[in-house]
C-alpha cells in the first residue's frame, strides 16, 4: 500500500520539488491552518519568497480564480507578518485541469506541470531555479528514492537548528559589561572625588569646543552622564539591548556599532543643536537601529517580537526625546548611524557582499556628510 503511493508520478513529483526546495534553496515548510493538498515553503532571500506545490486537483476557472484569491489573501497575511516590503510567490499546479484557462493574472506567479519536461518550458523556472530540472534527476526510485529524499531533508534541518540555536544562544556579554563598567567608573569616581562637573565641562559634546580642535569629546561624551538616573537608564537599556547585539554581531562588529552610532549621535547634536550635551542614548538608539536590521533578515523568528515591542520603544523613546533637557538629535542620529553601519558590517549568513558594499559606501558618504555639516553649518 505505501509503496504504490510513493510510486504514484504526482507524489513522487511532489517529493522531488520538496527535495529541491529545502536542501538546494533553503526554504523551510510554512504552517497553514485549513490548508489541505498544498504544501507551502518560504525563504525571504530568493526572489520567490513563498513556493507552493498544489497536488489538489483543479478542474475549472472558478475553483482555479477561488484559488488565485485565496492565495492573494494568505500572502498578504505573510508579508505582514514577516515585515516584508515585497513578496513574490510562485505556484506549482501539479494536477491543473484542462477546463482552466491558460491565462496570466496580476500579481500571481504560477506554473502547470504534467511531467519534468513542463519546467523546462516555463520562463519563470529558467530565470530563478535553472538548475530545477537537473536536481529532480535521481538513481533511486520507489521506497529508496523516499528514504533518501527524507534524509536529506532532515540531515538539511538539523544542520539549520543548529545555525538557528548557535545564533540565539548568549555567551558572556564582555564587551557589554565593559562598556557598562566604563560608563559608571565615569560617572561615580568622579562623583566621589567632587570633580563630576568639571569632568563633564572638559569631556563633554560641545560644538564650540569640538570646532575648536577638541574632537575628542565626540567620543568622550558618550561615556559621561549627568545624573544617577541618566547613567542607570542608559547602562540597563545597555545590558538588556547591548548583550543580544554582542551575541548576533559578534564582539568587534558590535564595538564598531556602538562607536559609530555614538559618533553619529554627537555630530547630530553638534549640527542641530547648540546645548552640551552628554550620555550613551544615541549609541544606545544606535543598537536599537542594528537590533531592527538584523531583526529584518531573521523575522521569520523575530518579526512580531521587532514588530509590537521595538519599533514601539523606538518610538516612544523619540517621542520622549522632545521634552526639556533631552539631546533628541544624538538619538536621530545614534539610530540613523547605528542601522547604516549594520549594513555594512552584515548579519552572517545573511548579507550578500553587494548589499555590505552599499551600506560601507553609505556609511562613509554619511559620515563625511555629517562631519562637513557639523563644521560648516551650525545653528546661531
Amino acid at each position: 500500500m505505501n509503496t504504490d503511493i510513493l510510486m504514484d508520478e504526482k507524489n513522487v513529483m511532489v517529493m522531488k520539488l520538496l527535495h529541491y526546495f529545502i536542501t538546494e534553496k533553503n526554504y523551510n515548510p510554512i504552517i497553514l491552518q485549513g490548508v489541505e493538498n498544498e504544501i507551502w515553503l518560504e525563504n525571504l532571500d530568493e526572489d520567490y519568497k513563498v513556493i507552493r506545490i498544489v497536488s489538489n486537483y483543479i478542474h475549472n476557472d472558478e475553483q482555479f480564480n477561488f484559488d488565485v484569491f485565496k492565495t492573494k489573501r494568505i500572502m498578504k497575511k505573510i508579508k505582514k507578518k514577516t515585515l516584508s516590503l515585497s513578496m513574490n510567490s510562485l505556484s506549482i499546479f501539479l494536477d491543473l485541469g484542462d477546463n482552466v484557462s491558460d491565462k496570466e493574472v496580476d500579481h500571481f506567479n504560477y506554473i502547470k506541470v504534467e511531467n519534468e519536461d513542463d519546467f523546462n518550458k516555463s520562463d519563470l523556472i529558467k530565470k530563478s531555479f535553472p538548475d530545477l530540472v537537473k536536481k529532480l534527476t535521481y538513481n533511486e526510485e520507489g521506497i529508496e528514492l523516499f528514504s533518501k529524499i527524507t534524509n536529506d531533508i532532515n540531515k538539511h534541518n538539523e544542520k539549520d537548528a543548529k545555525k538557528v540555536n548557535k545564533l540565539f544562544k548568549m555567551d558572556f556579554p564582555l564587551i557589554t559589561y565593559i562598556l557598562i563598567g566604563i560608563n559608571l567608573i565615569l560617572y561615580f569616581v568622579p562623583l566621589l572625588m567632587g570633580i563630576d562637573q568639571e569632568l563633564i565641562a572638559k569631556f563633554s559634546v560641545f560644538g564650540e569646543y569640538i570646532r575648536a580642535g577638541e574632537y575628542y569629546r565626540l567620543i568622550t561624551g558618550i561615556f559621561i552622564h549627568g545624573g544617577i538616573m541618566h547613567v542607570a537608564f542608559n547602562c540597563y537599556a545597555l545590558y538588556v539591548i547591548g548583550s543580544q547585539i554582542e551575541n548576533f554581531y559578534g564582539k568587534f562588529k558590535y564595538l564598531v556599532i556602538y562607536l559609530f552610532s555614538g559618533l553619529m549621535g554627537s555630530l547630530f547634536s553638534i549640527t542641530f543643536s547648540t546645548h552640551m550635551s552628554v550620555g550613551a542614548s544615541g549609541a544606545v538608539f544606535g543598537l536599537m537601529g542594528s537590533l531592527v536590521y538584523f531583526g529584518y533578515h531573521y523575522r521569520v523568528y523575530l518579526g512580531n517580537v521587532i514588530k509590537s515591542q521595538i519599533i514601539p520603544l523606538i518610538i516612544l523613546n523619540l517621542i520622549l526625546g522632545m521634552l526639556p533637557g533631552i539631546d533628541n538629535y544624538a538619538h536621530i542620529g545614534g539610530l540613523i548611524g547605528g542601522t547604516i553601519i549594520s549594513i555594512a558590517l552584515g548579519v552572517k549568513d545573511k548579507s550578500s557582499t553587494f548589499e555590505r558594499v552599499n551600506g560601507l559606501l553609505i556609511s562613509a558618504i554619511f559620515l563625511a556628510f555629517m562631519i562637513y555639516m557639523a563644521f560648516a553649518f551650525k545653528i546661531s
